[in-house]
């Protein structure tokens, strides 16, 4: 420490006198790995050892505070010292050991007079808010009982003494007799432990008794302790509450007031008001965590090549970047589906009712859990089943028509990275839940007149929720994937992190690719408006010719200049060379532009090099569809979505399309739909209580318990990735032609 913060510190500058209430100086504190030890002004008074950045901040802001009754001191070299109490830990640091002594004697001094003042306490002021009736009922029933208990150990004590007693005498007259010396001395060694027995038990009931003269001297102080606790619990459960009821008044006066409407009004007023409080809070504390702040700019820098080979630098988002129309290998329309569908289907569905909920009176116990486990009322759902989500990740099938009808790897490899983004399109407004699949319900999206595919997906597992989905398409390639959503909900936020692999096969070349999807986060779960994103890395192997694609999607950051839900990727060949760069958003468009040209550059942070890649100008892969009209109303549906729960004749009797709690939803009949979902619920969990008894006897006889087995899948090692998945083993398509359903099970 300094000489000015010595001379600073004048209250440090003597050894304290004992028993003084006060003792103030300056002390250096640790906080975090990146600022290391800080000067920090340190008052010890009544037991409590509090710090400020300055003597100024003692007026109005304490920055953190330990109670040195429950405190331990440690002293850990010469200069040091530490003190925890609850979980909480100081590491000090004074200037000399001199000062260091002075501190820990007066510490010492102090954590004795505040532990002798807390059991000296008194507990019979009167001007102490009484608790609540119920909680002085439940602690003066807790005392009736143990004095009961203890009035039993009297009971057994004085038992024990009167028998003992006696034991005694006994002993006695036989030390009286004539008998060997051994059998006297063992006669002695009995008595000795008969004695010590009587002891140790009059001990017992004496502490016993101290026990419950304490409990009695501190229900007062447990009371109010408890009501405390109750109220503040309370106030904070009243405060969220009002806040939610607040933002959505506030959403609604925004809805309905046309001047004010904005294309992106939840991130930019996001942005504002979060960094708002961030620069507000402090930096100070150990608790605070830092992250590296996210680059400006991305891994890699691209030149783009004009067709008079003059070069000029583009940002990482090429679609930025001019030259040429958006094309594509094939010449393709990539603004327009490819054929007309035969069969016309519908174009919308019932408006969703204006339903108020209270959602933290639900989520506020829900923190932490699986939300698969969590019991969740309708109004958080869309009117779609997981399974038919999942199918949703056909929506631009037609990337893989042409990526079929590709002849260089490289390029089939860019439309399939393009297909793996287009999935999350339609998350962007889609933020209710699914419906989690009953455990045997399938799905089916029969598209094989429309567009050479059709689609079975099954769920194969309840506890942890699984779904096998298999596609094949007449126009070269075949799909499936095995998908286990794992979530959490933290709070503030809601993580979505999908496990499994999806594997991807053409039929002529034989390549095939392999790859997993990335992490989803719903944000302000309890206060705002709802806005979902998208983070991760997408590897994509080529497992034929060992080509990849490193797809990178960004997080969403106040701090970052690039534009929200950005993504990049490099496709490299079996050597590693990079040949493509791909960019884009995953909620609008991705391009690729192949790179000519390859070399290290500067502009990294922390020294970090980059490569620059000069690229001819890019062409389009991939672009959203516009939402229907009146998509706002209709759950944010796509054109496909909207169609995945429209009644069709002659599927499967386990089909989501007649899950009748699902169906209700749609029709915008909330209550009966709350209703027949807790039914199917209960209905699931009989089932799986009668095969858990089935399980049992099983095992209680000796048998072999197969368990449950999916009617279209089957679990298999991957040949290619050595992994069990589920894949499909034929028969539903067949079943269909057939229309015997008589193998399904009854779920619904």
């Amino acid at each position: 420490m300094s000489e000015q913060g010595k001379g600073s510190g004048s209250a440090s500058a003597a050894a304290p006198a004992p028993g003084s209430d006060t003792y103030k100086g300056w002390l250096f504190k640790w906080t975090n790995y990146l600022k290391g030890y800080q000067r920090r002004w340190f008052v010890l008074s009544n037991g409590l050892l509090s710090y400020y950045r300055t003597q100024a901040e003692m007026a109005h802001t304490c920055r953190g505070t330990i109670n040195l009754a429950t405190a331990h001191i440690d002293t850990e070299d010469a200069c040091n010292i530490v003190l925890s109490s609850g979980g909480r830990t100081y590491h000090l640091k004074a200037s000399t050991e001199v000062e260091r002594q002075r501190w820990v004697t007066a510490l010492e001094l102090a954590k004795a007079k505040a532990i002798r003042m807390m059991n000296d306490q008194s507990d019979d002021s009167g001007d102490e808010e009484p608790a609540a009736q119920s909680d002085r009922s439940e602690i003066q029933g807790t005392l009736k009982i143990l004095v009961s208990k203890l009035d039993d150990l009297s009971t057994c004590n004085d038992l024990i003494a009167k028998h003992g007693a006696a034991l005694q005498r006994s002993l006695s007259e036989l030390e009286g007799l004539k008998i060997p010396l051994e059998g006297g001395e063992k006669i002695k060694a009995v008595n000795e432990r008969a004695t010590l027995f009587r002891i140790t038990s009059n001990a017992m009931i004496n502490a016993c008794r101290d026990f419950l003269d304490l409990a009695e001297t501190h229900s007062r102080r447990w009371q109010r302790a408890l009501q405390y606790e109750r109220e503040q619990r309370t106030h904070l459960e009243e405060t969220i509450e009002q806040l939610a009821k607040q933002h959505n008044s506030l959403e609604r006066a925004w809805r309905e007031a046309p001047t004010l409407t904005s294309s992106t009004p939840n991130l930019s007023g996001q942005k504002g008001s979060e960094r708002l409080h961030k620069e507000e809070a402090s930096d100070e504390d150990e608790d605070t965590e830092f992250f590296d702040a996210m680059e400006d700019s991305p891994a890699f820098i691209t030149v783009t090549a004009t067709e008079n080979t003059q070069h000029r630098r583009s940002q990482s988002n090429l679609s930025g970047a001019s030259g040429g129309q958006p094309s594509d290998w094939n010449q393709d329309d990539h603004s327009g589906r490819e054929l007309q569908p035969r069969r016309r289907r519908r174009t919308h569905i019932p408006d969703k009712p204006n339903y108020s909920l209270n959602l933290w009176s639900i989520m506020k116990n829900c923190i932490g859990k699986e939300l698969s486990k969590i019991p969740m009322p309708v109004n958080f759902n869309e009117p779609l089943s997981m399974l038919q989500r999942l199918s949703e990740d056909l929506e631009y099938h037609e990337l893989l028509d042409k990526a079929a009808r590709c002849d260089s790897s490289l390029e089939q490899m860019c439309l399939v990275a393009a297909f793996s983004v287009s999935s999350y399109s339609t998350t962007v407004h889609r933020t209710a839940k699914p419906f989690n699949p009953l455990l045997g319900e399938t799905y089916e999206l029969d598209r094989l007149e429309e567009f050479g595919y059709p689609s079975l997906c099954e769920q194969v597992s309840h506890h942890p929720p699984a779904a096998a989905h298999h596609v094949i398409s007449q126009r070269g390639w075949t799909l499936w994937q095995e998908i286990t959503i794992a979530s959490k909900f933290r709070g503030k936020y809601l993580s979505i992190m999908p496990l499994g692999a999806i594997h991807l096969q053409f039929h002529s070349s034989g390549n095939r690719y392999v790859w997993r999807k990335v992490t989803s986060t719903v944000h302000n779960i309890i206060v705002g408006k709802l806005w979902i994103d998208q983070s991760g890395d997408i590897e994509i192997v080529n497992h034929r010719t060992r080509d990849t694609c490193q797809l990178k999607f960004s997080p969403y950051s106040y701090f970052s200049k690039d534009v929200p839900r950005k993504v990049t990727g490099v496709v490299a060949d079996s050597a590693g060379q990079a040949n493509y760069i791909l960019s884009g958003t995953w909620d609008d468009k991705i391009e690729s532009a192949k790179i000519i040209q390859s070399s290290r550059g500067g502009g990294g942070t922390e020294g970090k090099q980059k490569t620059v890649y000069q690229t001819l100008p890019p062409k389009l892969l991939w672009k959203k569809y516009p939402l229907p009209d009146n998509a706002e109303n209709m759950y944010y549906f796509s054109a496909l979505a909207l169609t995945l729960n429209e009644p069709e004749e002659g599927v499967g009797l386990t089909d989501s399309r007649l899950r009748p709690d699902q169906r209700l939803m749609e029709e915008g009949r909330w209550d009966e739909a709350n209703a027949e979902k807790q039914r199917l619920e209960e209905k699931q969990r009989a089932v799986r209580r009668r095969r858990e008894a089935e399980a049992s006897d099983a095992i209680n006889d000796g048998r072999e318990y197969e368990g449950y087995q999916p009617l279209w899948f089957h679990q298999r090692r991957d040949s290619v990735t050595g992994e069990k998945s589920f894949v499909y083993k034929g028969g539903y398509w067949e079943t269909k032609e057939r229309q015997d359903w008589s193998m399904c099970p009854d779920i619904f």
